[in-house]
């Protein structure tokens, strides 16, 4: 890929070391960057992250940052979407640019007030869903996210 990466990915305070895992491959294959924004759920060694992100653990651009604000001034120019199941904007109504900040949050809660209210986003947006339902897994979520960034730039340098 080339410098600037597709998009970063920010997991706030992540608490399963699979999603993180499946993470780690995803932003392997889509030349994406992950963050992991602290308090994580488990330890970076634990074996479930390692096996989730099989060995792709060094073809993926990860960093941890102490808190939202920490990932957020790393990443000064880019613009900030939070995913929720509260939004009313869809994730395709957006036209997506390289370096764009794809925000979501811990699995059992998504992100709390206090990160949809962080005056870097830019916007809120949602994954539609059938009515009822709670939400997707975060790194299926990530995933749809992360395609339709990498749609939207053609899939440039993808085979």
């Amino acid at each position: 890929m080339s410098e600037s990466p597709l998009a970063h990915i920010v997991y706030f305070e992540p608490r399963i070391p699979g999603n993180t895992g499946s993470a780690i491959r995803l932003a392997a294959v889509t030349g994406a960057r992950l963050h992991l924004v602290e308090p994580l759920g488990f330890d970076l060694s634990e074996a479930k992250l390692k096996r989730a992100g099989l060995d792709y653990h060094d073809l993926a651009v990860m960093d941890v940052h102490p808190s939202l604000d920490t990932a957020l001034d790393a990443l000064p120019e880019a613009r900030v979407f939070a995913f929720t199941t509260r939004a009313t904007t869809r994730f395709t109504d957006v036209e997506y640019r390289p370096g764009d900040v794809l925000l979501f949050g811990p699995e059992p809660t998504g992100l709390p007030p206090e990160a949809l209210a962080h005056p870097r986003v830019t916007g809120e947006l949602r994954i539609p869903m059938l009515p009822g339902r709670r939400s997707l897994n975060l790194t299926n979520a990530a995933s749809v996210a992360v395609y339709e960034v990498w749609r939207q730039a053609g899939f440039a340098e993808g085979a």
